[in-house]
C-alpha cells in the first residue's frame, strides 16, 4: 500500500472531511490537524472485518515538521478522530497508535504510515482467561468481555457488546488464553437459542465494529436484518431512482470452486470421535441435505434464493470429501459448584460429553465454508454508516448483446458485508466492501 494510491476517476466518489484528528503525546504536547502545522494527512483508511476482533486504522502522513521526533510518537498515544463522508455520515473513533511503518525521509519532507487500533486490542494482550466458566456460551462471552473478576483478567470494555443468545451450555476453563482467542474459539461451538425449535445452524462470528463488539449467529445476521442499502451496477453514469447507491466498479473474487469446497468438506464430511470413557469410537457423517441442528435444511438462512444443496449436483455431495477426528470430552467438567454436585451430575449422565461435538462441530465447520462460497469486492462512494455484518442488496446489470439491459438475477440479491474499508483522500471518499453469501439467486426483500 502506498500513499496516494489512485482511485478510479468516477463521479459518484466525492471528497469528505477530516473534522478532527488529534494525537495526545505522552507528555503535555500533542498534534491537531487544525493547529496550522505543516503536516498533511493524505490517505486515511478504516477497516472492519467479521473475522477480526479488532478494528484498525491507517493514516498516510506527509510532513516537514518532524512530528515523529518532536511529539514524540513512541506507541500507545491516544488519537481522537472524526471523519465525515460526502453525505454527512460520520466516523467517530478513539484509537491508539500501534506502530509507525514505511518511513521515507529526505532533506525536505518525511512520509510514513501510522497504524492505529482499539484500546481493547492492547488490553487483550495484557489479559488472560483463567477461571472456570459454566452455563450458556453467550453468558460466558459477555462476562469475559465486560468483567474483570477474581482469578481471571477480562478486558473490561466499556463499549457496547451485542451477543446473540446461545442454546447449549458449555463448561470450560480458560487455560491462560487471551480473551479474544477464547471468544473466537467459543464462536465455533455456538448454536443460536432458537435452533431447537426452528432449525438454525451452528456457527457464530466474533468481531468489532465502530459500534462495539459483536458475538453474532450467522443465521441471525441473515434472518433478523433488512438490507441497509440497495446498490446497483449499470456501467453507465445514471442511477435509477429505486436505489440508494451506485456501484463504481466491482470484481468477483470467488464464485464457483468445486475442488476447494470438496477439500473443505463443504457439501459432505465425516467425523470420527474417540470416546475414552467407553474406549471406542463413533462415526458421524454430515451433508448439506441434513440442514440445521434440528435436521431441517429449510430452516437455514441463506443470502440467495436457492438452497445450498442446489449449488452442486448430487454426484459430488453423495460421499464425504473430508474426514476429521476429535477426542470427546466425556466425564470432564460436569455441572455443579462443589465436587459433590459435580460427582452427582456425572453419575446421572456418565456417558454424556461436555460439548456435543458430534452434532455441532461438523455443522459449524460446514456453515463457515458455505458463507464464503460467493465473494465479491464492490467500490462505492464513501458511506460511513455501513458496518461489517450489515446486509446490502445488490443488482448487477446483465451481460446481453441486445440493446435491452436487464438485471442478472443469479448474481444479484442480498449479501453480507464481510469486511469494509472506508477511505478518505483529498479528492475522494470511498467505501470498499467485500460481500459474501452462500447461494445464488435473488429472493424478495
Amino acid at each position: 500500500m502506498s500513499i496516494g494510491e489512485p482511485i478510479p476517476e468516477l463521479s459518484p466518489s466525492r471528497p469528505g472531511n477530516i473534522r478532527q484528528f488529534r494525537i495526545k503525546g505522552q507528555d503535555v504536547t500533542g498534534f491537531d490537524n487544525e493547529s496550522g502545522t505543516r503536516t498533511a494527512l493524505v490517505d486515511l483508511r478504516y477497516y472492519e472485518n467479521v473475522l477480526s476482533p479488532s478494528v484498525t486504522f491507517s493514516v498516510g502522513i506527509k510532513e516537514t515538521d518532524n512530528l515523529l521526533d518532536s511529539l514524540p510518537i513512541k506507541g500507545g498515544e491516544k488519537c481522537d478522530i472524526i471523519l465525515e463522508d460526502s453525505q454527512n455520515g460520520k466516523l467517530n473513533l478513539s484509537l491508539y497508535v500501534n506502530r509507525v511503518r514505511n518511513v521515507i525521509k529526505d532533506p525536505l519532507e518525511s512520509n510514513y504510515f501510522l497504524d492505529l487500533t482499539s484500546e481493547e486490542s492492547f488490553a487483550n494482550d495484557q489479559s488472560r482467561v483463567v477461571k472456570r466458566y459454566d452455563g450458556k456460551i453467550s453468558d460466558s462471552v459477555e462476562s469475559i468481555l465486560k468483567q474483570s473478576t477474581s482469578g481471571s483478567m477480562g478486558i473490561k470494555t466499556s463499549k457496547n457488546v451485542k451477543v446473540d443468545k446461545t442454546l447449549i451450555k458449555y463448561n470450560f476453563i480458560g487455560n491462560n488464553k487471551k480473551p479474544f482467542t477464547v471468544c473466537t474459539w467459543l464462536a465455533s461451538k455456538s448454536v443460536p437459542e432458537n435452533a431447537g425449535k426452528s432449525g438454525g445452524a451452528a456457527g457464530y462470528l466474533f468481531y468489532e465494529t465502530q459500534d462495539g463488539f459483536n458475538f453474532r449467529s450467522i443465521d441471525a445476521l441473515f434472518k433478523e436484518q433488512k438490507p441497509k442499502r440497495k446498490l446497483i451496477f449499470t456501467g453507465t453514469p445514471d442511477q435509477p431512482i429505486d436505489y440508494n447507491t451506485k456501484i463504481i466498479n466491482y470484481s468477483v473474487e470467488k464464485n464457483i470452486d468445486l475442488k476447494n469446497n470438496l477439500t473443505l468438506g463443504t457439501y459432505s464430511n465425516e467425523s470420527i470421535f474417540f470416546d475414552f470413557y467407553e474406549f471406542k469410537y463413533r462415526e458421524r457423517s454430515y451433508s448439506v441435505d441434513e440442514g440445521g441442528v434440528s435436521g431441517s435444511k429449510d430452516k437455514l438462512e441463506h443470502g440467495g434464493k436457492d438452497t445450498f444443496d442446489a449449488s452442486v449436483t448430487d454426484k459430488f455431495r453423495s460421499k464425504p470429501s473430508r474426514i476429521m477426528t476429535r477426542i470427546l470430552d466425556v466425564g470432564t467438567l460436569p455441572e455443579g459448584k462443589s465436587s459433590k454436585e459435580q460427582l452427582e451430575n456425572w453419575k446421572n449422565h456418565p456417558d454424556q460429553p461436555t460439548f456435543d461435538a458430534a452434532k455441532v462441530m461438523v455443522q459449524s465447520i460446514m456453515r463457515y465454508n458455505q458463507l464464503y462460497s460467493i465473494k465479491i469486492n464492490v467500490l462505492i462512494a464513501g458511506d460511513f454508516s455501513l458496518r461489517a455484518g450489515d446486509l446490502v442488496s445488490c443488482d448487477f446489470s446483465q451481460v446481453n448483446p441486445s440493446t435491452s439491459v436487464g438485471i442478472d438475477k443469479r448474481s444479484s440479491g442480498i449479501y453480507m458485508i464481510a469486511s469494509v474499508c472506508h477511505r478518505l483522500t483529498s479528492k475522494h471518499t470511498t467505501s470498499n466492501l467485500t460481500l459474501v453469501r452462500d447461494t445464488f439467486g435473488r429472493k424478495p426483500i
